[in-house]
């Protein structure tokens, strides 16, 4: 660590040496000089304590696990999107956005050391065993999931297919402890689900951005078009709720699937000749026809993109609750032979008018709020990507989360049923904002 060190600054003298030789500014090289010197003093420290540690622990311990965990902290420093994958999380990844992969069936995040059930995935182990979105899973196999990165607490939760996993969870305002025994098994998930609302909506439902979301996108929106005749036709309804997000070009991929020209994102990093602006091309599937887009708490980051872009085209009318607010983009740096991989959050993301949605959040054009069961009332909602500690911060104005429910019976989906009537006729816009503020009827007594 020393020699490496010792190394370094030798890089930084010569660096700083050819500066002065070539501009002659003596003050602006010993600002630089200083802060340099700083940081591999620094090093150095950290250098002398990896060696105690070393040598005096009471047990020998591993030094690979020191390196991985020191890096994690390094980087769980920064925002709560940024970590270290150690080479089999790096596999997982990759193995994750292909679509199939071994576990539970659970998008989880976490808040202030929690981890949180954003939303089970449908027709999973975990869906089928009674997790809810809001659940904090307080532990895994009796093992307390505080002090656990997040990697740390999916891997445990992940493992051999026929193998069981015991998640203990804290439920609710009241905080009930509950105990789930679950058989894990291979969850292929189907990133896009569709069906025909009535005989006119085609209804496209995303769970999530993967490698497979444009392509399940585009055969709904042909088999819709094969099955209805184009005047029978009224709309579609692209239902982004509870989709926690993925892979960007997916996203893009599928906003341009309803776009005819014009940017969709752009991303841009620390420096101005870092951004990237990313367009539609010529050629909208839908070949024009409305569409609602439906988004609550839930929805967050590649959703937040396509609801961003066609929001700010006037291509589609937003309806549910706030969305989570993730404006920030990661990328996945490998780190060589069998080191594992990166992920670094390296640029926030613009919607097409240049909106950062980063702890704020795309606000619906009309608000619709669901009736939710009493026994959920208060965890019915997330808190957002503001309430995240350690989150990139956006000016004064940041806003929290909102409602993440969605009925399992559509019959009781406002917010689907709004969509429907507004494709229809039915109603307009402003009927359903003054249907909105209307508090919900009392229960028959």
């Amino acid at each position: 660590m020393r020699k490496v060190s010792l190394v370094l600054l030798g890089a930084v003298i010569g660096a700083g040496v050819a500066t002065l030789a070539t501009s002659g500014r003596i003050g602006s090289v010993a600002p630089a000089w200083a802060s340099a010197a700083e940081t591999y003093r620094s090093l150095n420290l950290f250098g002398d304590v990896f060696e105690k540690v070393r040598s005096d622990y009471v047990e020998k311990p591993a030094d690979q696990k020191l390196i991985e965990s020191a890096i994690n902290g390094m980087l769980s420093s920064l925002d709560p999107h940024s970590s270290y994958m150690d080479p089999k999380s790096f596999r997982d990844m990759q193995v994750q956005t292909r679509g199939e992969f071994g576990g539970l069936g659970i998008e989880v995040t976490q808040e202030e050391g929690i981890v949180k059930v954003v939303t089970p995935i449908d027709d999973t182990p975990a869906s089928r065993a009674g997790i809810l979105a809001g659940d904090i899973i307080s532990a895994i196999d009796d093992e307390t999931t505080q002090g656990l990165t997040l990697n740390q607490a999916v891997d445990k939760m992940r493992g051999a297919i026929g193998t069981s996993v015991k998640l203990t969870v804290i439920r609710g305002p009241s905080k009930d402890q509950r105990e789930f025994r679950i058989t894990r098994d291979r969850i292929q998930i189907r990133a896009v689900r569709s069906r025909m609302e009535g005989e006119d909506i085609g209804y496209i439902r995303i769970t999530q951005f993967n490698e497979q979301t444009f392509d399940g996108v585009k055969a709904a929106i042909a088999k819709f078009q094969s099955e209805v005749p184009a005047d029978k036709f009224r709309g579609y309804i692209l239902d982004l709720r509870n989709n926690p997000g993925g892979l960007l070009d997916q996203s893009i991929a599928v906003s341009n699937a309803f776009l005819e020209r014009g940017e969709i994102v752009s991303t841009r990093g620390r420096n101005a000749e870092e951004t990237q602006r990313f367009s539609a091309r010529a050629g909208d599937l839908s070949k024009g026809k409305p569409i609602v887009v439906l988004i609550n708490g839930g929805s967050a980051s590649a959703s937040e993109i396509v609801a961003g872009a066609l929001q700010d085209h006037k291509r589609a009318t937003i309806i549910g609750t706030r969305s989570f607010g993730k404006g920030s983009v990661q990328t996945i740096i490998p780190l060589g032979q069998n080191n594992g991989a990166l992920r670094l959050t390296t640029a926030r993301y613009y919607t097409p008018s240049g909106r950062s949605i980063q702890a704020k959040g795309i606000d619906p054009d009309i608000q619709i709020l669901q009736d939710v069961p009493d026994e959920l009332k208060g965890r019915d909602s997330t808190k957002g990507e503001a309430a995240l500690r350690g989150h990139l911060r956006n000016g004064d104005d940041e806003r929290g989360g909102s409602q993440a429910y969605v009925p399992p019976d559509v019959t009781k989906d406002k917010q689907l049923i709004a969509a429907a009537d507004l494709l229809r006729g039915n109603k307009t816009p402003t009927q359903l904002r003054e249907l909105s503020r209307e508090p919900a009827p009392e229960p028959a007594k």
